[in-house]
């Protein structure tokens, strides 16, 4: 089984949006039973938030299925050793990460828009998603997250 956490800063927008986006994309595939996905926050400012109502709504409106008893949670060192893939929505959240997990000695660590080409994937080198918390548009977030989460799962042999 592979295990994916999503991170962002906060855990209530781009990384929740990721972790359903994604849940979808597997289910579709028809490989749901493969896959463990989770997402967490670098974060504790927002431990226990659910998902901002306006990434609700955007998942909604693409009829994305959501856990509406998702509540933010902060990553852990011990989520570092037991996920797969540490997969953040921007630069700011792995230099978060590292004072959680170190410096990323298994290489687990990618940012989600590594995987916009996926059959040219290096890590890190990806763009960051645009945190829709300061600029509102959580569409033009939505779908850097969607082809993000397409990417990945063809890099990891689905389509």
């Amino acid at each position: 089984m592979k295990k994916i956490m999503f991170v962002c800063h906060g855990n209530i927008c781009r990384s929740p949006m990721a972790e359903f986006i994604f849940k979808d994309k597997v289910r579709k595939a028809g490989v749901e039973e493969e896959f463990y996905i989770r997402s967490s926050a670098t974060s504790s400012e927002e431990i226990g938030n659910g998902i901002y109502p306006p990434a609700l709504y955007e998942l909604g409106r693409n009829n994305i299925a959501v856990d509406k008893e998702k509540r933010a949670a902060r990553i852990t060192r011990d989520d570092y050793q037991e996920y797969d893939m540490i997969i953040v929505m921007e630069s700011y959240n792995i230099r978060n990460l590292s004072a959680v997990a170190g410096f990323d000695p298994q290489n687990k660590i990618w940012k989600l828009l590594d995987f916009e080409n996926p059959d040219a994937v290096e890590q890190c080198s990806g763009e960051d998603i645009s945190d829709p918390w300061y600029h509102g548009n959580f569409y033009k977030t939505y779908k850097e997250i969607e082809k993000g989460c397409a990417g990945l799962l063809k890099y990891l042999g689905y389509r």
